[in-house]
């Protein structure tokens, strides 16, 4: 009785064993089978992925993010949202970059500095200084940070960013969404390698790190200031002296009560004066020998004789460059799509007749020596050339780039670049002509009674010496005559 139950489990056990060891080998067997197979799998998903990753990385036009990534996250996010994930994407190092170099027709020269492109990106992209190496590889020759204010403002309520699809437009009521001063310095300061900073400081080279482009930061104020106060501007041009290659006078956004009100004569001469004064004292006592450029950037809601005034201003008080122009509070008749009426700022194509209007106004009232940044729906290389012979020195773009990716700067550059071929010229012919032929010429101020010039009297004198020296030669030809009239008689 006791063996028989023994016999049974170990029969059982006998039974049970073969048909486990035979399970297990069918399962090994099988998987030694599958083993390749899953390894070609993984390695053919693999190599399909690092191929579409190369594709996207090194097309400088980076078709993928054109007519994929960018249409399908326009979609998929609302604007803002969107906005901010193209920036922490920049930020990270991921995005592609533009493989190629600029061709020779393209160099710009602004300030005697010469540039690799006219092409730069506005401000507005990256508001906090996140991704400006993610901008520069894209192949921006200026990339503009901000708008940055003093101490940090969360901005307008949200929402406050619109997409017009069918006008290839955008109305954005940010309200200078700002991180502060601080933080923003804290970034530029960390982009600088641990090894070149005293050269940095020196100002050894341009801010922005790499020949041939220019670093800008645009100064807004903050909502709680004054209307009128030039404080935050001044602030802002003393915090950032060194730390960038432009510094732009933002009094032109729609969106921050009472800011359009410094664009009028008095005020501004007043802002410029003291903007451009701080920068010079602030250098003074700073190791850095670079000296940052100052520009202002204004609305193209002006009138003729707002134009002048602001030209006026310019010309008197040292800036060296303007800004045309920021967005538009008008709504031109022929926008479609239904978020034309949101309250902002509109940008964008339908911006693009309204900006070249107020910049050649503001191109004849304005010396050559000052240059003119045009800013308002470019598009394609065609438009950046019509802001050339417009008078325009160089161009900015903003709208276009969230439409079409990361690709616009160099598929714009390659359009400009054919467009000036076809022409047989260069872009820096083009805007020496045509700077050359629209701009202000001083004319001479007639003489009041009485009132000479160190000039007028040299050119005086060499017209009485003319003079004399013709009386001279008479009287010797005369003399000459007598002797041989009496040589004759004798």
């Amino acid at each position: 009785m006791f063996r028989a139950p023994v016999s049974r489990r170990l029969v059982s056990r006998l039974y049970n064993h073969p048909v486990r060891i035979t399970r297990r080998s069918a399962s090994t067997s099988s998987t030694s089978i599958s083993s390749p197979v899953r390894t070609g799998l993984y390695a053919t998903v693999f190599t399909i992925s690092a191929g579409l990753f190369a594709v996207y990385y090194f097309d400088s036009r980076s078709a993928i993010h054109r007519y994929v990534l960018t249409p399908v996250l326009r979609y998929a996010l609302d604007p803002e949202t969107g906005h901010k994930f193209a920036v922490k994407a920049l930020g990270s190092g991921i995005a592609p970059r533009d493989t190629q170099p600029d061709d020779a027709c393209l160099k710009a020269e602004i300030w005697g500095e010469q540039l690799s492109n006219p092409i730069g990106i506005a401000a507005g992209f990256d508001k906090n200084g996140e991704a400006i190496d993610g901008l520069f590889n894209l192949g921006f020759s200026w990339v503009e940070i901000g708008s940055v204010t003093p101490k940090p403002q969360p901005g307008n309520p949200k929402p406050r960013v619109f997409h017009l699809p069918s006008d290839r437009a955008l109305i954005n009521r940010y309200g200078f969404p700002s991180e502060g001063h601080t933080l923003v310095i804290s970034r530029l300061k960390a982009r600088i390698p641990t090894l070149e900073e005293e050269d940095f400081e020196r100002g050894v080279g341009p801010a922005s790190l790499r020949e041939g482009k220019l670093l800008a930061v645009n100064l807004g104020k903050n909502k709680s200031s004054p209307p009128d106060a030039v404080t935050d501007f001044v602030e802002g041009v003393k915090k950032f002296t060194g730390l960038a290659d432009v510094l732009v006078v933002n009094v032109s956004s729609p969106n921050t009560p009472g800011l359009r009100g410094l664009q009028t004569r008095t005020l501004l001469q007043e802002l410029l004066t003291e903007v451009t004064k701080a920068r010079d004292e602030t250098i003074a006592h700073l190791r850095s020998s670079r000296t940052p450029k100052i520009i202002l950037k204004i609305a193209p809601d002006l009138t003729e004789s707002d134009v002048l005034d602001i030209a006026e201003a310019v010309r008197t008080s040292g800036v060296d460059g303007v800004i045309v122009s920021n967005t538009t509070i008008q709504r031109p008749p022929n926008l479609s799509h239904p978020n034309k009426s949101e309250v902002g700022g509109l940008s964008g194509p339908p911006l693009k007749p309204i900006t070249l209007s107020i910049l050649k106004t503001l191109r004849s009232n304005l010396p050559s020596s000052i240059p003119i940044i045009g800013c308002g729906g470019i598009t394609s290389g065609s438009d950046a050339l019509e802001y050339a012979k417009a008078g325009a020195t160089y161009v900015q773009l903003y709208t276009e780039f969230g439409y079409d990716g990361v690709g616009t700067a160099r598929r714009i550059k390659d359009e400009l670049k054919t467009e000036l071929q076809k022409d047989g010229t260069t872009w820096m012919d083009v805007v020496r002509r045509s700077v050359q032929e629209k701009s202000f010429k001083e004319q001479p101020k007639p003489l009041q009674q009485g009132e000479a010039t160190v000039e007028v009297l040299i050119q005086e004198a060499e017209e009485l010496k003319l003079l004399l020296d013709s009386f001279g030669e008479k009287l010797l030809s005369g003399a000459d005559s007598g002797v041989s009239a009496e040589t004759t008689a004798s």
